[in-house]
């Protein structure tokens, strides 16, 4: 461990330096820090304040600063790095400014988590009263609150006896319990909001703008704290804390934590987190790192992922892994690429090669096989929801198989999504028509098709802003747009086919306006009235300017082949959700379109990344980190290829109910095929185009599936099966220990595997056909068997 340089204490820095109070119930958050041997210090709660006025001003031993009467004053803050003083000038407390329902009330009623899903905001309300989700619709929450039931919860005559009020801070028996402190700031604001009478101010042209966080980046020591302030800024310059209004949510709790006050919190693992400040529908994120003290040796680069990985690595000072051996690599690269192991034959031949270049021709050699597009159809089938309850049997078969045809023969990613988006036709056809069963109107297609291939989950802007991005019902209903016209037309023989048919601009559902079709984020769209308005979007989505659909493939394969994403959840790729490794995300989502959309292109790439081939093994150096790609993830299989690897080294294939013999797990195409085995492994039933359908946690049911099944055992025990072969071979118990052991593991056994499983054939009792039965369910039973790592 490296120690701090020692570096002689600098001045603390105190923001804001001159603090402007409007009002009675305004405040300040003083945020007071120093920078020591590079990272910052927090000196906020460590230090003390006093206000030279009280009359004035005063502030708490938080360094919050509210306002007492009309007057300047300054606040003196000591630490034991000495004083400052900072000045406090207050004004309008005798003729406030009215108090903005708009701007001032719902903040409190949205911080307090009135109006959330869980509360008064969700559909049917809680108790007979309901407000809109997150404060989105200013009119219809006052309308709620003043009016509603004759105006019960309201009482201007006597501000103070207000239902209202009183529920929320808990005077008045309240199922949501205590939330806004009795007579505290917000208890003020709300009480004067009634006293002047309750009213809805009207919108103003000095409307607010954007959020500022300070410091909006900074890197601290282990185990400290950093105190956030947030500023609403308006349209005409001005400035207003409302850190005490503000929902503060961290992405990365395993790195930081942030309470209420919007008081950061880190412990000892290393990496960084966004942290999200929302207020009125606008959002800012504060980026907090905490780098670990070792002195970091760069490994050889590959190519330039390792580059942007090492810098990653090297920043935040966490030593990468060795190099995998031959063994790991060579089972990784097969699951991860074709979904299926490698044979003994293959896995002795590899590891026997002295090619220095090997790793590099396996890849070209695996991206060719034929398994790697029944693996990728059978993941896209999942992700597009082909679904052989809602598209029938012919449908399910038919796009499957397009899906299969894509990725054997390299299909470029644009090209992919832009027959998607604009496909006619029948289902029954190899096409991927079927979608359009599935997805059949035009909200549901503009929700799934924003998510799968943008990463932009927009279903929340359907009712009200979205909580933590830009986007509002105008963008989604502009989205929506494009999916319009799309009928569906019953053929003799033909099932179903997809037709065209005029495009029509949707009603947005509050303002009753028309909306005109756009991409997300972009100007109004070039369309003609009465054609399909698909071919505008699919031009916009596989533009090489398109800010989304690259990135948001690559973060896909990247979580595939690394375990989790640059940006979790990888179909969440937000602005307030911010990759981890940012200049690697561009990196490759620019090579992948200056590529053509070449998807084994970015994959070989990916694969050939030192990076990819890091051991799983981790050391002091990295032990901590789960968010930087210093080591190899431990992976849990898909249930359809831990089914085939099972299969394959027991030598005994899976009977499937109604398919011929031969037919492998990721071959299936019937996702609602009754298999216990897929059920308890997470095969997903199709119901959602989140990736998060498929189950990959470990449970107890199944390692007491794999232990003690029947179907496990009669695969063991089976009389055709691998064990019974190796028992009545001439080959000795040594040399069917190494070949179990590179069927199911990929390598040859340790020597104190070896000896512990010859030891099993010595057991008094024990013939030689159930030793090897019982040294291959120890295999199979292993976390190195059931995981890819």
């Amino acid at each position: 461990m490296l120690l701090l340089p020692v570096v002689a204490a600098a001045e603390p820095v105190v923001h804001p330096k001159m603090i402007l109070l409007r009002g009675p119930e305004s405040s300040q958050q003083i945020v007071v820090g120093e920078v020591l041997g590079g990272r910052n210090v927090d000196l906020t709660h460590l230090s003390s304040y006093r206000s030279r006025n009280e009359q004035v001003a005063v502030v708490s031993s938080q360094g919050v600063v509210t306002p007492v009467q009309d007057g300047s004053t300054e606040i003196v803050i000591a630490s034991d790095r000495g004083n400052q003083n900072i000045v406090v000038e207050v004004k309008e407390m005798v003729t406030p400014r009215p108090v903005s329902f708009r701007q001032e009330i719902q903040p409190i009623l949205t911080k307090a988590g009135c109006n959330s899903g869980g509360c008064h905001g969700k559909a049917e309300g809680q108790n007979g009263f309901r407000l809109s989700l997150l404060g989105f619709d200013d009119e219809f929450d006052f309308s709620a609150v003043a009016k509603e039931s004759r105006g019960r919860r309201i009482n201007p005559a006597s501000p103070e006896t207000s239902l209202f009020l009183r529920k929320a801070t808990g005077i008045v028996p309240h199922g949501g319990g205590y939330k806004i402190p009795a007579y505290g700031l917000w208890y003020a604001k709300v009480l004067r909001w009634i006293s002047e009478g309750a009213e809805l101010d009207g919108e103003t042209d000095t409307e607010q703008v954007r959020l500022e966080v300070y410091p909006k980046s900074t890197e601290l020591l282990p185990d400290r704290t950093q105190q956030l302030q947030v500023f609403a800024v308006t349209s005409d310059g001005n400035r207003t804390c409302v850190t005490n209004e503000t929902e503060f949510i961290s992405n990365t709790t395993d790195v930081a934590e942030v309470d209420a006050r919007g008081l950061v919190q880190v412990r000892n693992v290393p990496g960084e987190s966004a942290i999200l400040a929302r207020y009125r529908g606008s959002v800012a994120v504060a980026r907090i790192r905490l780098p670990q003290e070792i002195e970091v040796r760069r490994p050889v680069e590959n190519n330039q992922i390792d580059t942007l990985v090492w810098d990653r690595l090297e920043l935040l000072g966490v030593q990468p892994s060795e190099l995998s051996e031959d063994s790991e690599f060579i089972r990784r690269v097969f699951i991860d690429t074709i979904g299926t192991l490698p044979t003994s034959a293959e896995a002795r031949k590899f590891l026997e090669d002295d090619d220095p270049e090997k790793r590099r021709h396996l890849i070209q050699r695996l991206l060719e096989r034929e398994e790697y597009a029944d693996f990728w159809a059978m993941q896209w089938a999942d992700i597009l929801r082909v679904d052989r309850e809602l598209i029938q049997p012919v449908g399910t078969i038919a796009m499957t198989r397009w899906l299969r045809e894509q990725f054997l023969q390299n299909r470029p990613y644009d090209e992919f999504v832009r027959e998607i988006l604009t496909v006619t036709g029948s289902t029954q056809s190899q096409s991927p028509a079927a979608f359009y069963l599935v997805h059949n109107n035009s909200e549901k297609l503009a929700r799934s098709v924003s998510q799968v291939f943008l990463g932009v989950r927009i279903e929340c802007a359907q009712c009200h802003h979205h909580p933590f991005e830009k986007w509002g019902q105008q963008d989604y209903y502009a989205f929506a747009g494009f999916f319009t016209g799309i009928t569906q037309k019953k053929v003799a023989g033909q099932g179903i086919k997809i037709v065209n048919g005029a495009g029509k601009s949707l009603i947005h559902p509050r303002t009753g306006e028309s909306v005109p079709v756009a991409g997300l984020g972009a100007d109004q769209a070039e369309v003609d009235a009465g054609r399909t308005w698909r071919p505008a979007l699919a031009q916009w989505m596989t533009a090489k300017d398109n800010p989304f659909m690259a990135r948001m493939f690559v973060n896909r394969l990247w979580a595939h082949y690394f375990g989790h994403g640059l940006a979790n959840p990888i179909d969440d790729m937000r602005s307030t959700n911010p990759a981890s490794n940012e200049p690697l995300l561009e990196m490759l989502a620019q090579r992948f379109v200056d590529d053509g959309y070449d998807i084994k292109g970015i994959t070989a790439l990916l694969l050939n990344s030192r990076a990819y081939q890091l051991s799983s093994r981790v050391h002091e150096g990295n032990y901590l980190d789960e968010q930087n790609f210093s080591h190899a993830a431990w992976k849990a299989m898909p249930a359809e290829v831990l089914l085939d690897a099972i299969s394959q080294v027991t030598g005994v294939q899976e009977e499937f109910n109604g398919w011929p013999a031969g037919y492998r797990a990721i071959e299936i195409w019937d996702n609602r095929m009754p298999n216990y085995f897929f059920k308890i492994f997470g095969k997903p039933q199709r119901v959602s185009v989140c990736e998060c359908e498929r189950g990959n946690e470990p449970s107890i049911a199944q390692a007491l599936h794999l232990m003690n099944a029947p179907e496990s055992m009669v695969k063991i025990r089976h009389r055709f099966g691998a064990a019974r072969q190796l028992s009545q071979s001439a080959q000795t118990e040594q040399e069917i220990v190494e070949e179990l052991f590179l069927k199911a593991l990929s390598r040859y056994p340790k020597a104190e595997e070896a000896e512990a499983m010859a030891a099993v054939f010595q057991l008094e009792g024990v013939d030689r056909r159930t030793a090897v039965e019982d040294v291959l369910w120890v295999l199979l039973n292993t976390r190195e068997f059931v995981f890819n790592h």
